[in-house]
């Protein structure tokens, strides 16, 4: 049981409560001005022993700013492009804001504010990233017994506004890879749906051209002026089909290369760099927008096949677009763009598969005719 003693000061008299850990540590508090505010804090300690709710005062007074970098220095599960953004949400935004202050001093008050104010000057996606940050911290000093719970949980947050996905039909692909320097690249982009990464890491033996297969193993990601190689986005090796008119392109590209070279190399034989976007996006008579002066390979094709301004993940979406057209079901094209399940694919592509909406209304009224009860509603019933 906890003991209180009084001792003296200049400013008066004091009370100091002397108690032991849940691990039998001996440990005390001083400071208290009256001895009932001393036997409220003992009674309290021993509740929440009880309860197993205590926390060590010591561990409570730990800084954001000092468990922040420990999480951020743990974050090696992550990869690299991902990791940048996370670090970057850590140093821009919450470090900063939250760095200085004691873990167990936020409020859901303070958070709830800081986020409203990040989410009238940031995107959506900044602000997600930045609370995400924050709470998986904050969740830590949970777990470590810093806090009893979570302060950054349960703040309301911006919703992401998913963009409309832009799908090339085959004759819009076809102009503009004839338009590009790189025409293989790109028709292996817009049917495959390969990431960018995916594609510029591919190595002449993961061609199987006489079962026109790509064998994804790789993924080559810029983060900053890095080019950094590792797994697949979803960490998974997945094998993606080609249509046999690309398998002569791709013979064509992999000719007189060795197993170990790059299908598609840079001009100095390394890993191709994306290409940039043109900042210039002029409107164009139509009013479409146009890309602007050209001065990237890809914005320069778009130009020339008089196409409106878009990125090179929309030939992700384009391959999405013209499997399910061409009659795949929602699991092929789930394999082929490597998503986590088909749940996700039906998630991002569900707009591609109205048509298999109509297709079960169609198929039921079909079948009730066959059973005849078809026509039985039909018309003005008088007894409806």
């Amino acid at each position: 049981m906890a003991t209180i003693e009084g001792y003296d000061t200049k400013a008066g008299k004091r009370y100091r409560v002397r108690y032991r850990t849940p691990d039998r540590r001996q440990t005390d508090k001083r400071g208290f001005k009256t001895k009932r505010d001393a036997e409220r804090f003992a009674r309290s300690v021993e509740v929440s022993k009880d309860r197993g709710e205590w926390i060590d005062p010591a561990d409570a007074r730990a800084t954001i700013g000092e468990l922040g970098a420990a999480w951020i220095e743990n974050r090696t599960n992550l990869k690299p492009s991902t990791f940048r953004s996370v670090e970057s949400a850590w140093r821009i935004h919450v470090e900063p804001r939250w760095g200085h202050s004691v873990v167990s001093e936020v409020r859901f008050s303070d958070v709830e504010a800081w986020v409203g104010g990040l989410a009238r000057e940031r995107s959506p996606s900044t602000v997600l990233r930045a609370h995400g940050v924050l709470l998986s911290i904050l969740e830590g000093a949970v777990r470590d017994r810093r806090v009893l719970s979570n302060p950054a949980a349960g703040v309301a947050l911006p919703r992401k506004q998913r963009k409309a996905h832009l799908y090339l039909s085959h004759e819009q692909l076809h102009a503009l890879a004839g338009a590009s320097k790189h025409r293989t690249l790109l028709l292996v982009l817009g049917y495959t749906g390969l990431r960018w990464g995916e594609a510029v890491g591919l190595r002449v033996r993961d061609v199987d051209l006489p079962r026109r297969r790509l064998n994804i193993e790789r993924n080559a990601v810029e983060v900053g002026s890095r080019i950094e190689v590792g797994t697949p986005k979803s960490h998974k090796r997945r094998t993606v089909p080609f249509p046999d008119f690309l398998a002569s392109l791709l013979a064509e590209q992999v000719e007189g290369k060795g197993p170990e070279d790059l299908v598609f190399p840079g001009p100095s034989g390394g890993f191709l760099r994306r290409p940039k976007l043109s900042e210039a996006v002029q409107d164009g008579e139509d009013g479409r927008k146009r890309s602007g002066d050209g001065h990237s390979w890809f914005s320069a094709a778009l130009r020339d096949a008089e196409l409106g301004h878009m990125t090179l993940h929309d030939l992700r979406h384009t391959a999405a677009s013209l499997a399910v057209s061409a009659g795949a079901n929602v699991k092929a094209v789930q394999r082929m763009l490597g998503h986590a399940s088909a749940a996700m694919t039906l998630d991002v592509y569900a707009d591609l598969f109205e048509d298999d909406l109509d297709a079960v209304a169609t198929a039921l009224d079909h079948a009730a005719s066959r059973a005849g009860v078809g026509k039985m509603w039909s018309g003005n019933d008088p007894k409806a």
